[in-house]
């Protein structure tokens, strides 16, 4: 299981961490994206520092729970506008863009699940 935890957290931060060069530089796609969902440029700017925190802390055991509780909650924004507004291919990328964040949801869901314990106020429940 610890192994399954660090290979779900390395994957999650990687895709987290790899976007924020294009958020933060603003490419063109992101900006396409955050334009679109009304949002450019301070949720671009915004998701992209959570993103940071979150990937951050899924390297951190201590505090890899809080991390995956971070990239839901950004992620499913993210699945959200894919769902509603964008699409799920944006500018021809067949979808790449949506199945990681797919991929962020899932891991850190399965996070959580190993780690429902450390969850402040529901795991002392458990």
């Amino acid at each position: 299981m610890k192994i399954l935890d660090w290979i779900l957290s390395i994957v999650a931060a990687f895709i987290l961490l790899q976007t924020l060069f294009f958020k933060f530089s603003g490419a063109e796609e992101s900006i396409y994206i955050f334009t679109t969902v009304g949002m450019e440029p301070w949720g671009r700017y915004g998701s992209g520092i959570v993103e940071l925190i979150a990937g951050v802390l899924l390297l951190i055991p201590k505090y890899r729970v809080f991390g995956s509780i971070l990239s839901v909650g950004v992620i499913s924004g993210a699945i959200f506008f894919h769902l509603t507004i964008l699409g799920i291919e944006i500018h021809g990328d067949g979808g790449l863009l949506f199945y990681y964040a797919l991929t962020v949801l899932i891991s850190s869901l399965a996070i959580l699940v190993m780690r429902r314990k450390e969850i402040p106020f529901i795991g002392d429940k458990l």
